[in-house]
């Protein structure tokens, strides 16, 4: 076959995950470029990939043929979208993309929809019967005399943590349900918090689950993180992935581990999580499978079958590049 060219849209700041991408090619002997696709000449992730291109914003009209331009200029044989604000629009595309050839690591137009409205995940968890945080009606809080402090309130369609705030008083609920657009509120859920990063095939079976326990987090995403083999995370993450109508790829599913012993699911992000670098290095190694699975040589994988307790503390790093270059 020619070179395995893998194109990663809205690159960022994911450098551990591009170095994972090319070891896995070396690994599996395969020639390949890794490009970068992204709006800032100085993305971080860009300057360890081998080619990197520059894009127009996700939401303006060109950026599909902008992609298309890329792909076929560089041979490209598979698409990882990173962010959120594409993948519905990727998905939705994925057909045009496919008639030449090229894959799109991105679930179905579906999985987008139930995954970015925090309404229709709710009702997606109580489908798929497990436990979720109720949606509660602000109005009756505020009104009501049996409220039961505090609440948590975030947008329906947020992400990185942005906007969710702790709600301690009717007070707080009234002036915070109009300063955060499109908010929602949820009884507040306490316990431990676990991240999962799980492999869907291309049929959607669940492959691998690895949960990580959130020790601490800078900016929604995780700083330091332990895997922990828990069964009946494991198993509860899997049931979660293998309800949702068409999910492929690294799915990325949060959930809280509470003092009573239950497991109440709280988010579904459908592509490679911040602190995938940690399950990566446990040895569920998501960049080789998913490179076999779109090569058509995945083989079985254990769901467990990565080292437990292991802990990751991340820290800054740099990276220096003369300024002509950005």
């Amino acid at each position: 076959m020619g070179s395995f060219n893998i194109l990663f849209t809205s690159a960022g700041r994911r450098v551990s995950l591009l170095r994972s991408f090319r070891r896995s090619l070396e690994a599996l002997g395969l020639r390949g470029n890794i490009v970068t696709a992204d709006i800032s000449k100085s993305a971080p992730a860009s300057f360890v990939a081998d080619i990197r291109e520059l894009v127009p914003p996700v939401v303006a009209p060109g950026y599909i043929e902008a992609l298309k331009a890329i792909c076929r200029k560089r041979r490209i044989k598979l698409v990882v979208p990173l962010i959120d604000t594409e993948l519905s629009i990727l998905a939705h595309n994925r057909k045009e993309f496919e008639n030449t050839g090229i894959s799109i690591a991105v679930s179905s137009p579906e999985v987008n929809e139930i995954c970015f409205d925090k309404r229709k995940t709710s009702e997606f968890f109580k489908k798929a019967g497990v436990q979720t945080p109720e949606i509660l009606d602000p109005k009756a809080i505020i009104n009501g005399t049996a409220a039961k402090f505090p609440y948590l309130l975030k947008p329906f369609n947020g992400n990185s943590s942005i906007g969710v705030t702790k709600i301690r008083s009717a007070k707080e609920l009234e002036f915070f349900i109009s300063y955060v657009p499109d908010a929602i509120v949820q009884e507040l859920v306490t316990g431990e918090e676990y991240t999962l990063d799980i492999l869907a095939d291309l049929n959607g079976r669940v492959r691998c689950v690895v949960p990580r326990l959130r020790i601490e987090t800078r900016s929604g995403e995780v700083s330091k993180g332990m895997t922990v083999k828990n069964t009946e995370i494991i198993n509860a993450g899997k049931k979660v992935v293998e309800a949702l109508p068409g999910a492929v790829g690294c799915i990325t599913v949060q959930c809280f581990l509470t003092p009573e012993g239950e497991i109440k699911f709280i988010e579904i992000n459908p592509r490679f999580g911040g602190g995938i670098p940690l399950s990566i290095k446990a040895g569920a190694d998501f960049p080789r499978w998913i490179i076999e699975m779109y090569l058509g040589r995945l083989s079985e994988i254990a769901l467990d079958g990565w080292e437990d307790g292991l802990v990751m503390l991340r820290y800054d790093d740099e990276i220096f590049t003369l300024k002509k270059l950005i």
